[in-house]
């Protein structure tokens, strides 16, 4: 069996699911829309689209988190970009799907350890990576969005400089035009904008 074959097979549950989800989702947009086909189209050519093992363009997951005012936003200085994102990252093979991957990043990148993100993806986001990210050279990251649980105190992963609390209206420089729509997208599904 041939280590694509392999890492396809290891997957197939996180595939199955990804198609599963991105196909009932209802885009917010005719850009995500536009994501979302193209999302489809690359699991249908990519058995192992799921996994850092495959094709250097693959899907990751993610969550936003912000505070049960909407007003406060919980993000991480992540180590290899260098800059201030939402929690996420590659899907594991003991993942049970995409939803409990983004779970698994927000969690594990937050501290937070009670965190329940939405059960529907919020926006999807197709990135070019920048920097050492080996194999990596893209990213289509599927985007969930979860309230801090309440009194919960956020800590500083090993993927992470640091792990900070941002006004939604005042976000770090260089990532309001990427993290303001996410960001607004997310207090509407949570309600809060």
């Amino acid at each position: 069996m041939s280590r694509a074959a392999e890492v396809a097979r290891t997957y197939a549950h996180l595939h199955a699911d990804a198609a599963r989800v991105l196909g009932g989702w209802d885009a917010p947009d005719a850009r995500q829309e536009e994501l979302r086909r193209g999302y489809l189209a690359h699991l249908a050519s990519h058995p192992d689209a799921v996994a850092r093992a495959g094709p250097p363009e693959h899907l990751t997951g993610s969550c936003l988190v912000l505070d049960a005012s909407g007003d406060r936003v919980l993000l991480t200085h992540h180590r290899r970009a260098g800059q201030w994102f939402q929690f996420g990252g590659h899907l594991e093979a003991g993942d049970a799907s995409l939803w409990a991957a983004a779970r698994r990043e927000g969690r594990e990148e937050s501290g937070l350890a009670d965190l329940e993100p939405l059960p529907d993806p919020v926006q999807l986001d197709r990135h070019v990576l920048v920097g050492d990210f080996g194999h990596c050279r893209e990213h289509l990251d599927v985007r969930y969005a979860a309230l801090a649980p309440e009194g919960a105190e956020p800590r500083v992963s090993a993927e992470s400089h640091d792990v900070r609390w941002w006004p939604v209206r005042a976000l770090p420089e260089g990532t309001r035009a990427e993290l303001s729509p996410l960001v607004g997208l997310a207090r509407r599904a949570l309600g809060l904008g």
